[in-house]
């Protein structure tokens, strides 16, 4: 492929060819390979250009290669807090710092939450230029802020790559609630959820999810001078789909090392992955289920949610009962109640079935928020009402979940980088 390419260019109409690989796909899909042969083809351009005298040409792409290869130094620095402390401490020992100094690295990191190398002051001078020039620190940066007039304060984050994602501090006066997102848009299409009719952009990394839960506890202590008590992984995307980054995110904030979070204060709700259901299992983690389940019988689910094709309920049943086997974590229902479609006494009867399949502790029930591209409607407060008798009446541990800031669309099923 080298050989090939410096061929090509070695003909005198290589301004021409180099400018159309420049901007084409192949260019794109070739540039490793075209960075290792740059730098042996630029004597060769510029030794072409001289004899034609051609300054133009010769500045454009003088211009043009000192701004790949930054592009390129930068695009290859290691995300410093994708390291694992072993890892920094073997760094630090190559390059002759001493063992002490991945200490203060590590917290500065996961405790003190710094976010560029400048902001840790205990470290020389010398040392933090090192760094910045071996590694990145990418970080979520608050974009904007919204507050409901119930306290709810919605936040919308921007990360390195400029994409944006929200997520929500939900204030009680038992608990102050911090709602996560786990990816990027999301690929899963539920009719009632903004955010389903978003494209997935990407998954989180690691980071950028603990990121979210300490912009949320900052602001929690700001406004309400507590920190926060819980996390729900509730917000955009399906945390199943992005399994890795998620547990991970998590080892972080549970970690006596990161925000020291119980993992029994933290809920995962899942659209209903039925295999990474029982990879939870496998993987005993410690924290609690939640599953969107929002009809209780395949056919309806199916219209609302298309994952159902290929996990329908009887493999979800199978799956959460194998979960709470190899855990005994708490299992949650959520339900959100349309009207005319999955709020009759039948659909409880279906949902009272199911019900008793799960060791579930508990059915959230969730009035409807309502969003522009669905045409779902919240049913009457009789009608929720005669629900909610209807489950206790038949021994179903139920609560009803009024929402928290629709008025800043930040409410269950609202999150969709709205301005």
């Amino acid at each position: 492929m080298y050989q090939a390419t410096e061929f090509l260019l070695s003909f005198s109409g290589v301004a021409h060819l180099y400018f159309c690989f420049l901007f084409s796909d192949f260019y794109c899909k070739q540039r490793k390979v075209f960075r290792k042969v740059s730098q042996r083809l630029s004597l060769r351009f510029f030794a072409h250009f001289a004899v034609k005298k051609d300054c133009t040409i010769q500045k454009l792409y003088s211009v043009y290669l000192r701004t790949i290869m930054k592009q390129d130094k930068n695009s290859e620095k290691k995300n410093i807090r994708h390291l694992s402390v072993d890892q920094i401490e073997q760094y630090f020992e190559q390059i002759g710092e001493k063992k002490f100094r991945v200490k203060q690295v590590w917290e500065w990191l996961w405790l003190k939450h710094a976010h560029n190398f400048e902001a840790m002051t205990n470290l020389s001078k010398e040392l933090r230029s090192h760094l910045a020039e071996n590694f990145s620190l990418p970080a979520l940066i608050v974009d904007t802020t919204q507050i409901s007039e119930d306290g709810t304060v919605k936040s919308r984050f921007k990360t390195f790559d400029n994409h944006f994602v929200e997520g929500v501090l939900i204030p009680t006066d038992e608990r102050k609630t911090a709602c996560v997102s786990s990816q990027i848009g999301c690929s899963l299409s539920c009719k009632f959820c903004a955010t389903g009719y978003m494209d997935r952009k990407r998954n989180l990394d690691y980071d950028e999810i603990y990121d979210e839960v300490v912009l949320l506890n900052q602001q929690s202590e700001k406004v309400y001078q507590k920190k926060l008590s819980n996390i729900v992984f509730m917000g955009m995307g399906e945390p199943l789909l992005n399994y890795k980054n998620v547990l991970k995110a998590i080892e972080r904030i549970s970690s006596p090392e990161g925000l020291g979070m119980s993992p029994r204060r933290i809920t995962v709700s899942t659209a209903g992955v039925a295999k990474m259901i029982k990879q939870l299992g496998d993987d005993k983690v410690k924290f609690k289920l939640a599953l969107s389940l929002h009809a209780a019988n395949d056919r309806k689910r199916h219209e609302i949610m298309p994952i159902n094709d290929t996990n329908n309920i009887a493999s979800l049943i199978d799956a959460l009962n194998y979960f709470y086997k190899q855990t005994e974590n708490q299992i949650t229902f959520e339900y959100i109640l349309f009207k005319d479609f999955n709020d009759s006494l039948k659909d409880a009867d279906e949902l009272i079935k199911m019900y008793r399949q799960v060791p579930a502790d508990l059915v959230n029930i969730i009035e409807y928020n309502p969003i522009d591209a669905a045409q779902f409607q919240k049913p009457e407060e009789e009608t929720v009402n005669e629900f909610m008798r209807y489950l206790e009446k038949h021994k179903v541990n139920a609560r009803l979940r009024r929402s928290r800031g629709k008025d800043i669309d930040a409410a269950c099923g609202q999150l969709a980088n709205k301005e």
